[in-house]
């Protein structure tokens, strides 16, 4: 599970930087711009994926400790 968290974040990383070297390559394609926003969007969900895999609940327990218990 961390490999898969780990890669998520690195695409997400990726996406990124490529959105902004779309974005400053072509400054007048409309089209080009577009698709760095949608990168960015999707960027965006990834981050909220990982939040809401990563981040503790009121008794201290993230879905990924809660995955691995009930994988044993």
């Amino acid at each position: 599970m961390d490999l898969i968290l780990s890669l998520v974040m690195l695409a997400a990383i990726v996406l990124v930087v490529g959105a902004v070297w779309l974005w400053r390559r072509d400054p007048a394609d409309g089209r080009a711009r577009k698709q760095a926003l949608l990168m960015l969007v999707l960027a965006g969900v990834m981050a909220a994926n990982l939040a809401v895999w990563l981040i503790p609940d009121k008794n201290g327990a993230d879905l990924q400790d809660r995955a691995a218990e009930l994988s044993e």
